[in-house]
């Protein structure tokens, strides 16, 4: 990999308590830039059916909903909405658009839900208008999703994550225990 060259791991964004803040500034300064980003959205909502399914609620059962656009330079890099069940985020910080000292995995381990498991699915697929214009895409640029289900030890789904980023500088890398 070339000095430099973005990477994306998911670790850092899955565990409480790794001592940093904002694991996304904290990425792009490791790659020599300034990541930031922006709470566009945040309240109760509908699930999208995906995100129903992968939470195990009903159709459009009740969610608190994250939306950020996160920046890397000043340049949309990234769309991503997180998802928690109502349950557990109503009536939380999860709930506002306010900045979480220390973030909100550390939050929700507060609250008694630590992730132990997560799965993750990865595709290719031409964008929405809306995410065209949100990341200044060309017209026919296609975009990568990742969708990320995050489980703790009961095997309870306590959050989903779904980003949306232009191919263009992204590596993802997975390390996989076996045994």
């Amino acid at each position: 990999m070339a000095e430099g060259e973005p990477l994306s791991t998911s670790d850092r964004y899955l565990a409480p308590g790794t001592g940093v803040s904002d694991a996304w500034a904290a990425e792009a300064a490791a790659g020599g830039g300034h990541g930031t980003q922006k709470i566009v959205r945040a309240g109760e909502a509908g699930a999208p059916e995906r995100v129903a399914a992968l939470l195990g609620l009903e159709r459009a059962g009740r969610v608190i909903e994250r939306r950020r656009v996160m920046y890397l330079d000043g340049v949309p890099c990234e769309l991503t909405d997180t998802y928690y069940p109502w349950k557990i985020a109503r009536d939380t910080a999860l709930a506002g658009t306010a900045k979480i000292p220390g973030g909100a995995v550390r939050l929700m381990a507060e609250l008694g839900h630590v992730g132990v498991r997560a799965q993750e699915d990865v595709a290719a697929r031409m964008p929405t208008e809306d995410e065209r214009v949100a990341l200044a895409l060309e017209p026919g640029t296609p975009v990568l999703e990742l969708a990320r289900l995050t489980l703790d030890a009961d095997d309870q789904p306590i959050q989903v994550d779904v980003m949306v980023m232009p191919p263009r500088g992204q590596r993802l890398r997975y390390e996989i225990r076996i045994g």
